[in-house]
């Protein structure tokens, strides 16, 4: 599980309250790992508990008021230990390649329209990252955090051109299909049925 460690870089990065580190993951950190208000502050109280991070004391004590927090000896520790532990590549899985492969036997209804409401969505999502890399990524931003924090940005990029094109490979194949998207038999044609067995 990544969270409690994306949580320890992000205050390692800047000490935050849960309302910060909640803005701050909607805005950065959500793009690659997302974690909602309440998953935040229970990863907070634990890695308070485990010693990995305290609460700053406040300046002046007032009710109500929030509690910031900044990463112990301990955190900095644990998080370079997992960050320079070895780990699998996490397997791809998609449900619209499985639905891709259901259509093949029960036919391609409104599976189309939904293609094309994939591409637009990925064809916004990476001009919000061009967008992002022009304004934070200009000349001069040549630190190691800076070079680290774009390779991640462009991990995003380089995944959104792909699905973009890949959508738009996939729109031009289906308005080659014959209608329905399945053979008279509404089983796979020769060829689909085995390449499905082979699968």
């Amino acid at each position: 599980m990544s969270l409690p460690h994306a949580i320890l870089t992000a205050l390692l990065e800047k000490p935050s309250s849960g309302l910060e580190l909640t803005r701050r993951f909607d805005r950065s950190i959500g793009y690659f790992w997302s974690a909602t208000h309440q998953q935040i502050y229970r990863e907070l109280g634990k890695l308070e508990g485990e010693g990995y991070i305290r609460a700053l004391p406040a300046e002046r004590p007032a009710r109500g008021q929030k509690k910031s927090y900044e990463v112990l000896p301990a955190g900095r520790e644990e998080l370079a230990r997992w960050t320079s532990a070895p780990q699998e590549p996490r397997p791809w899985r998609d449900a619209l390649f499985v639905r891709l492969r259901a259509a093949a036997v029960v036919g391609t209804t409104g599976l189309e329209d939904d293609l094309r409401r994939h591409l637009t969505l990925h064809e916004r999502k990476l001009a919000e990252y061009g967008e992002i890399e022009k304004r934070d990524f200009g000349p001069g931003r040549d630190s190691a955090q800076d070079r680290l924090q774009h390779l991640i940005l462009r991990a995003g990029i380089d995944l959104e051109t792909f699905w973009t094109q890949w959508l738009r490979n996939a729109l031009t194949e289906f308005e080659r299909l014959p209608d329905g998207g399945t053979s008279d038999a509404g089983v796979p044609d020769a060829g689909g049925g085995a390449g499905a067995e082979r699968a």
